[in-house]
């Protein structure tokens, strides 16, 4: 996983887990935000040990549970309604081959949908907590939502670069690089 850092509104670091902890360690903490890559969530950094707790990689090995670890199979609580089990439990292979298929087809139908989604919200989450207070925050987030990268772009274009930067990075991560 990938991270990137910005005191106030100025990115002063990414990298990884361990790379952020060792240029955080003797940082101090004030006005840091760490935000994930991936989905603009903002982790949190409360001290354990020197390094900030929810950057330090733990290796080691889970517990080995029911179900196909090694095929990465995850055993998880499902709530069904009955005639949901009902209709489940009559498809060859049984409930879970059953809801693997729905959601491996679902997968496909609405995936470019879902990147969209996911995207637009990783961006969300990374201007809520960095640009609320720019000219335009509003304005730029309901473009955002709808999808319109014109407006975004040009309603974003005097914030700070790094936060407009990382902005844009997030809110398109869904679209693919163009080729030369």
């Amino acid at each position: 996983m990938a991270y990137t850092v910005f005191q106030g509104l100025r990115r002063v670091s990414s990298g990884s887990a361990a790379e952020l902890a060792d240029y955080l360690k003797n940082r101090p903490q004030g006005d840091i935000l760490v935000f994930d890559d991936a989905t603009g969530t903002q982790i949190d950094l409360a001290d354990i040990g020197g390094k900030p707790k929810h950057l330090v990689e733990r290796p080691g090995v889970e517990p080995r549970g029911r179900g196909r670890p090694r095929l990465g199979v995850v055993g998880r609580e499902v709530t069904l309604l009955p005639r949901h089990w009902d209709w489940l439990n009559l498809q060859p292979g049984g409930a879970s081959v059953a809801l693997r298929k729905l959601v491996d087809e679902a997968r496909r139908t609405s995936g470019d949908r879902d990147r969209v989604r996911a995207a637009q919200e990783a961006a969300y989450r990374f201007m809520s907590a960095v640009a609320t207070n720019l000219p335009g925050f509003e304005e730029a987030t309901q473009a955002l939502f709808a999808y319109d990268r014109r407006k975004f772009a040009q309603l974003i274009a005097d914030w700070p670069e790094d936060v407009r930067d990382f902005a844009v990075r997030l809110a398109f991560a869904d679209q693919k690089p163009a080729q030369a």
